[in-house]
């Protein structure tokens, strides 16, 4: 039991809110830290989304390892830096702004401001890699070589072989919603109504902290820091080092929003500036348009009037794939290929599942990386379908599975030793969980 949750540690979430109406309640003590039962029903709920379907047991075991790593952590001086902390929840609250559309609708679902949420996730999130640093200190002179690869192969009875489940190669067309004439409107005269504040004496950077809508600096008051030309997007760079420091520009659109700008000092080819963005409500876009477009390239691609590749290169509008050839990357791998099962995007699962090597799906909704919303067509560029694993075929999954078996025998003989070092104390309502058991 243990090692299997030891792995399933990967899966616990990076962050659980829960309403702040319920009364929550403690579950387990682990030496100075505690769970709370949201956690624990966080973390079934969640499994259950991703077709892993925890137990609570299983989910208190998880969590209970995972404080067992800080509270050794602590005892060994394991300390994570502050700026990866901080790093960390900036794209976690961008990963909640994209799933909910705006903090707006982040404040409605958890009934909870933005920055009771913020300092949350916060705590979590320095949990989390403090688990993590710690298991990696385990672990980190664990390797395998090319005769363990084979000998863990070997030892694998011909009949329980793992299936390695389908994979596919996909690359996309992406067009976005257009942003209305009234929403662009709407935005631009919030903005101008800050700058007439900033004019009339209120602090810039005060605003930015409350009003900016770039989570990455509106901490420090909408300050970017020193940039070099050519870092930042090109309509932001023109103004921030065309403009006077001090000055607060007019509005600029860019591909990130609508900003004010304010320069704070110039030295050569760098500047510094700061800035309060705002982004259109992109849940609330039509996307008519887009699927028209979409609708109308595919029936030309289908009757070879122009090559799929060629209107990725035209067409595309999603700047992270298009200039490389509109492949679609697995975003907890890094790689082209990707697994054809639940832990693809369930609506990207459902349309690619029946799909054929080399068919193109419908249009079919899709939102970028920074929360934009459009639609895309689809295309199985390459595939491999189920097959039992091979030395051949699939060395390097094998070399996976067995530096993960490595790497679980060392945390497990670690985590031996740990449990007589640390203080555990479960609630009566999950005794019968015996913990730890094995």
């Amino acid at each position: 039991m243990i090692k299997r949750l030891l792995v399933a540690l990967i899966a616990i979430p990076f962050f659980s809110f829960g309403q702040s109406t319920n009364i929550d309640k403690i579950v387990a003590k682990v030496d100075n830290l505690y769970i709370l039962k949201s956690e624990v029903e966080s973390i079934v709920v969640r499994s259950k989304q991703e077709g892993q379907e925890m137990t609570k047991c299983q989910a208190l075991e998880s969590l209970t390892i995972q404080k067992l790593l800080v509270a050794k952590a602590e005892i060994d001086s394991v300390i994570v830096d502050e700026d990866m902390v901080n790093s960390q929840l900036d794209a976690r609250m961008g990963e909640m702004i994209r799933a909910y559309g705006n903090e707006k609708n982040i404040v409605q679902q958890f009934s909870k401001s933005i920055e009771t949420l913020k300092s949350e996730l916060k705590s979590q999130v320095r949990e989390q890699l403090t688990s993590d640093k710690m298991r990696n200190s385990i672990t980190e002179n664990v390797n395998v070589t090319p005769l363990e690869v084979k000998r863990f192969f070997n030892k694998i009875p011909s009949d329980s072989l793992p299936m390695i489940p389908t994979e596919v190669v996909l690359s996309q067309i992406v067009r976005l919603a257009p942003v209305t004439k009234a929403m662009k409107e709407e935005l631009v005269e919030r903005l101008n109504g800050f700058k007439k504040r900033i004019e009339n004496g209120e602090s810039f950077a005060e605003l930015a902290k409350e009003f900016s809508e770039d989570q990455g600096s509106k901490v420090q008051g909408g300050d970017l820091g020193w940039a070099k030309r050519g870092q930042m997007v090109a309509e932001f760079e023109a103004m921030a080092m065309t403009q006077d420091s001090g000055v607060v520009s007019n509005v600029v659109e860019s591909e990130f929003g609508f900003h004010i700008i304010q320069t704070l000092d110039k030295r050569g080819q760098e500047y510094r500036a700061r800035h309060i963005l705002l982004r259109p409500d992109y849940s609330r876009l039509d996307l008519t348009e887009p699927k028209r477009f979409l609708d109308s390239l595919k029936h030309q691609i289908d009757i070879d009037s122009i090559s799929f590749e060629k209107a990725i290169k035209l067409y595309s509008q999603d700047k992270n794939t298009a200039d490389a050839g509109g492949i679609i990357i697995d975003p907890e791998t890094g790689a082209s290929w990707q697994s054809v099962d639940v832990s693809m995007e369930p609506n990207l699962y459902f349309t690619v599942e029946p799909m054929k090597l080399g068919m193109i799906s419908a249009p079919m909704n899709f939102r970028t990386y920074d929360g934009k919303t459009g639609m895309r067509l689809v295309k199985v560029k390459q595939k491999k379908e189920t097959h039992r694993a091979s030395m051949k075929d699939d060395y390097e999954k094998l070399k996976t599975y067995s530096m993960s078996q490595k790497q679980n025998d060392a945390i497990e003989k670690w985590f031996k030793n740990a449990l007589s070092e640390v203080y555990i104390n479960i609630e009566k309502e999950y005794e019968a969980c015996k913990l730890f058991e094995n």
